[in-house]
């Protein structure tokens, strides 16, 4: 049975899952944040520009009620005043519209930053599924929109009866005033009614926001199998793994093997090593190890050598030590120069045995190969 802890979401999310959900658009988002700095920017800009405003917009309109009898019977006179009226009125409200645009843009990306993402352009007709829309109004996130906009619509209304009630006897008293003076108390009035709502949006942005950071989170919960998952996708699974170390030691033998038939010469003992070295005098500083194998990778290069008639020396100390102590493509260890320099003199006098004729060499003996590099010998010391 599977253990329960892979089938509930309880770790939090990687960061890696953070990542692909933010390339999906898949952000937290909260709708009273964006309310309330519109709201407290729009109450700001009155304040700052409630004046200004006001005078262009009186301007306006006496503009358009101001006619003459000539200009109130041109038709087209009346059709190209409407435009310069409509332009005047729209250079008026256009500072306010232009720093709401860039509150309603710059609030998301406090919360979030800045996501682009075409995954949310994609069409999804799940979403016009009504069965779909009734689970979530009866779903616990359902019943906690609800709630909220409860709470709000007290809150909200709360603020505006307390405001009203706070400035009652001043409407009152707007009745009797002249309109001069009536209109900058009213809008005084106004702007203090704005600022009030402004804040209580702000208050329920305050309470919603690490809420739906929250709700974010929780909603990208991994299970232990998706983190085990994730961490093969990353690490890589260890079968494929496995069959990439195959195939690349399969392509490292086979580079191996077709460097056998350029060595000068193959070292070995009887069945278990062979190892193939090369000297180019004059652009090598030391003897290099082109291939080297044991048991049967051994034998192939024992069997590649003779092909290519690539002389083979059999000194089994110098053959174990090769094998253990110098790296394939890597010039052979300092101490084992000397015995090595010995094989190479034997392997010229073969060659020119082979071209010249005569005796036929006698092949080395006891190869200065120090003990402490003689895997056999140095086991026995130890």
């Amino acid at each position: 049975m599977a253990d329960h802890n892979d089938v509930e979401r309880n770790y939090p999310a990687t960061p890696r899952r953070l990542e692909q959900a933010r390339e999906k658009g898949q952000v937290a988002r909260s709708r009273e944040l964006a309310a309330a700095s519109s709201a407290l920017a729009a109450a700001l800009a009155f304040g700052w520009l409630g004046p200004q405003l006001y005078d262009r917009c009186i301007g306006v309109v006496r503009a358009g009620l101001t006619l003459g009898r000539d200009e109130s019977f041109a038709a087209a006179g009346m059709v190209e005043r409407l435009h310069t009226l409509s332009a005047d009125a729209l250079y008026a409200v256009l500072p306010l519209l232009a720093l709401l645009l860039v509150t309603t843009i710059a609030a998301p990306l406090l919360l979030s930053g800045g996501v682009f993402s075409i995954h949310v352009l994609r069409p999804d007709l799940s979403r016009l599924n009504p069965l779909r829309g009734l689970g979530t109004m009866v779903s616990s996130q359902g019943v906690v929109e609800l709630v909220k906009a409860i709470l709000k619509c007290a809150l909200l209304g709360g603020i505006g009866t307390w405001t009203l009630m706070q400035g009652w006897e001043a409407m009152q008293s707007l009745a009797v005033y002249e309109t001069r003076r009536a209109v900058p108390d009213l809008g005084a009035l106004l702007r203090d009614a704005f600022v009030a709502l402004a804040a209580g949006l702000g208050v329920i942005a305050v309470i919603d926001v690490p809420y739906q950071l929250w709700r974010h989170r929780s909603g990208l919960k991994m299970s232990r199998e998706e983190i085990r998952q994730e961490q093969r996708e990353t690490d890589g699974d260890p079968q494929q793994k496995a069959r990439i170390r195959g195939v690349q030691r399969a392509m490292a033998r086979r580079r191996m093997m077709a460097a056998v038939p350029k060595a000068d010469v193959i070292v070995a003992n009887p069945t278990h090593y062979a190892v193939a070295l090369e000297y180019r005098e004059g652009r090598m500083r030391a003897p290099r190890v082109v291939a080297k194998g044991a048991d049967a990778v051994a034998q192939r290069i024992r069997e590649i050598g003779a092909a290519h008639g690539v002389p083979l020396l059999e000194a089994p100390p110098l053959a174990r030590a090769l094998y253990r102590h110098a790296e394939l493509g890597a010039d052979i260890p300092v101490a084992l120069f000397g015995a090595v320099a010995q094989v190479l003199a034997y392997v010229h006098q073969v060659q020119r045995f082979r071209t010249a004729g005569g005796l036929p060499p006698m092949a080395p003996r006891d190869l200065d190969v120090p003990p402490d590099l003689d895997p056999l010998k140095a086991g026995a010391a130890a």
